[in-house]
């Protein structure tokens, strides 16, 4: 690629915790070469946040992202920010359309929380919803990578009551098959020195994973057919597990990934074993998308109490998958 990689940064909630965990981030990583940054910000960021970032970057200010497209920087010192009184979901959608047109490399994006989503006049409930309708993406998996191990949704944000509706054999297949291709796609970035061997353990649905139908028949009715079927593709998939002990930290070398069948499911654990060192993945979308592996956190907001650690792997992750897909490392 002649020009240098593009990684847009949206800051989210301008009251949440958002622009001080991606100042402190953009103030550890500092400038990178060959990367050119965009960020995404309102008036209401705070001062001491700017200067972070100042004390790092030259800042170049533009209103609108059509302007900062065309933007040239001078040196990789050089940040772009689109200042911009917009709503910050608005941002989001600006900043899908650039990465579907290619305009932008990759995107991390800082907390953002739904009733803001909300109030912008949005229907999308949160940041993978608005990235896969602007790039027309039918399915798209929250992933999150951790120390001690990966997991990956099968569902999205869902009320529990709609998990069974929205879990059939389709989306059950499809899922597993997107597991399966993430896994892939790290052994790649790890040149295979890491659980390579190792498959993707897929959680039963209900208590005990159904107890033979006694607790839920999904296991029986598909989850259970739909595994063999790929087992007999050759395809490295193992399950249903048990999910009261399927984390239970004896296991976490088992698997090269976890494919959990609602939000909750897999993300307490995660969030409970890694706390803030984990990093999020929209994996299923055209395009690379990170964030941090936590919200908004406004009861601390403004209090310079925010640990910026999954912000800023979630930015060197958007750096390091921007540049294996462009064949730069």
């Amino acid at each position: 690629m002649l020009r240098p990689l593009r990684i847009g940064l949206t800051s989210g909630d301008a009251h949440g915790i958002g622009p001080e965990v991606i100042a402190k981030a953009l103030k550890k990583i500092g400038p990178q070469k060959s990367i050119q940054f965009f960020l995404w910000r309102s008036s209401e960021f705070p001062r001491k946040d700017m200067a972070r970032i100042k004390k790092e970057f030259k800042i170049r200010t533009v209103s609108s992202w059509a302007e900062a497209l065309h933007q040239i920087p001078s040196s990789n010192k050089e940040l772009v920010e689109i200042l911009t009184d917009t709503s910050p979901a608005r941002w989001v959608e600006d900043a899908g359309g650039a990465c579907t047109f290619g305009h932008l490399d990759s995107l991390a994006t800082a907390p953002l929380s739904k009733p803001t989503i909300a109030s912008s006049g949005l229907k999308d409930i949160g940041h993978t919803e608005i990235l896969k309708r602007v790039s027309s993406t039918k399915n798209a998996y929250m992933t999150f990578i951790g120390k001690h191990f990966n997991v990956m949704s099968a569902t999205g944000h869902l009320p529990i009551k709609m998990i069974s509706e929205k879990l059939n054999p389709e989306s059950f297949e499809n899922a597993v098959r997107a597991a399966v291709a993430f896994r892939e796609a790290l052994n790649r970035l790890d040149g295979n020195k890491k659980g390579k061997a190792l498959p993707v353990g897929v959680i039963g649905l209900n208590p005990h994973s159904g107890d033979e139908g006694l607790l839920g028949t999904e296991e029986i009715d598909f989850i259970v057919p739909k595994i063999k079927k790929l087992q007999t593709e050759g395809l490295p998939v193992v399950g249903p597990l048990i999910p009261d002990a399927a984390f239970s930290y004896q296991n976490w070398g088992s698997y090269s990934l976890y494919l959990a069948l609602y939000h909750d499911q897999g993300l307490i654990p995660f969030k409970t074993v890694h706390g803030l060192d984990g990093v999020h993945i929209s994996w299923g979308l055209p395009f690379i998308r990170t964030s941090p592996d936590h919200g908004t956190a406004f009861d601390i907001a403004g209090k310079d109490k925010a640990d910026p650690t999954s912000m800023i792997k979630a930015i060197q992750w958007a750096i390091r998958l921007a540049k294996a897909k462009f064949g730069e490392v």
